[in-house]
Order: structure tokens, then sequence, then C-alpha cells
């Protein structure tokens, strides 16, 4: 039987945001504590179904398995997000600094394509490190069970969906974003950086 998911605090600081309202903050982590739920709940359906009778079209182990990997990664993604809103704004750290520049170009430029990339996903835009590529990149997901780039870790995650901004800024997503960015905790995301370059790569298609 798989661990069962227990849902973490949310960080007292990120009740205290410049631009992010506690009430918003308040009713995202209750999305999240229902996404804990959920992956729990998949889970317990999982082992009390018979998992051999799958279909394509539709089957008890396809609905499940498509929810538990939905609900999965609303559950790790807002684990970071959370984690790293706590009102310190700042810049990065000089080898994270030093990893963008190389990706990138410069900062300006790595801003420019997460404010952009932010502005065109449905769902999330995630600066991650590929570990084969050993570099970092942007995608977005427009769903939270599609999307994601095999091999690349997640080291800032930004919710686009309309319930992380929408309380506040109603239609206008570039504030949103402007007021995330002002919030962002860069030694987390440095921390992040650090663990995971020390990982090697998988697989050998960048050369």
């Amino acid at each position: 039987m798989q661990k069962k998911l227990q849902p973490q605090p949310l960080p007292p600081k990120a009740l205290q945001l410049k631009g992010i309202s506690a009430k918003t903050m308040q009713e995202h982590y209750k999305l999240y504590e229902g996404y804990v739920n959920k992956a729990n709940e998949t889970r317990e359906k999982l082992a009390a179904i018979d998992v051999s009778k799958g279909n394509t079209t539709y089957s008890e182990v396809r609905a499940l398995k498509r929810g538990e990997s939905y609900a999965l990664n609303g559950v790790k993604l807002h684990e970071l997000y959370f984690e790293q809103l706590t009102g310190a704004g700042g810049s990065p750290g000089p080898d994270l600094q030093k990893g963008i520049n190389r990706a990138f170009g410069s900062y300006e430029r790595f801003l420019a394509e997460l404010k952009g990339s932010a502005l065109s996903a449905r769902g999330w835009a995630i600066l991650a490190y590929d570990t084969d590529a050993k570099e970092l990149f942007i995608y977005i997901t427009d769903d939270q069970h599609d999307g994601h780039v095999i091999h690349a870790v997640p080291i800032l995650p930004l919710d686009v969906f309309e319930h992380a901004y929408f309380i506040d800024y109603g239609t206008k997503r570039a504030d949103y974003i402007q007021a995330f960015l002002h919030n962002l905790d860069w030694t987390i995301i440095a921390k992040r950086y650090a663990q995971v370059v020390k990982q090697g790569p998988r697989l050998k298609i960048f050369g």
C-alpha cells in the first residue's frame, strides 16, 4: 500500500505578502488540502478495485489513474509554490544567477520569458532544471497531469490558474505575476537549484 499523503501547514509568512492577500492564500491552501484528500482517495479506491480491467475509452482504473496524477501533481506543485512565497523578494544568488545567465543570456531575458510563459499558460509556468541537458529552462502546463517534462525538476513553479489571483486582481494576471515575483524568496529557489544540479544525466540525447 502506498504511503498516505499528509498536508503540510501553510507557512505563516505566506499570509503576510505584499499584493497577494491572506484571503487568497487561505482559499488557495484549501484547494491544496483538497488535492491531498483526493490523492489519498484515488489510491484507496485503486486498492479496492480489479485493476486488471483497463480500457482506454473508459474504465475505473483509467479514471482513477488520471485523477491520481492530477491530484498528486497538484499537491507537489503547491507545496513548492507556498514554500517559496515569504515576501522576501531579492534576487538569485551567484550560482543560480550563473545558471540563469547560461540558459537565458541574462536575468532580464529570463524574467521576460517567465512572464510571457505565465501569460500564455492555462495552469502553470515552471522554471525547471533538465538533468539531461544540465540546464535551466521554462515550460508551461495547461493541466496538472499533462505537459510535464521527463527528468526536469521544478524549482520555481508559478501558478496561473485563476484561483491564484482572481480575488485580488480579477482578470489582471500580469499584475499578479508581478506581485508573485516581488514576494519570491530567492534563497529557497537557490537551495533547490543547488540540490538538483548534483543529479547526473539519465539520457545522452544532448551529447
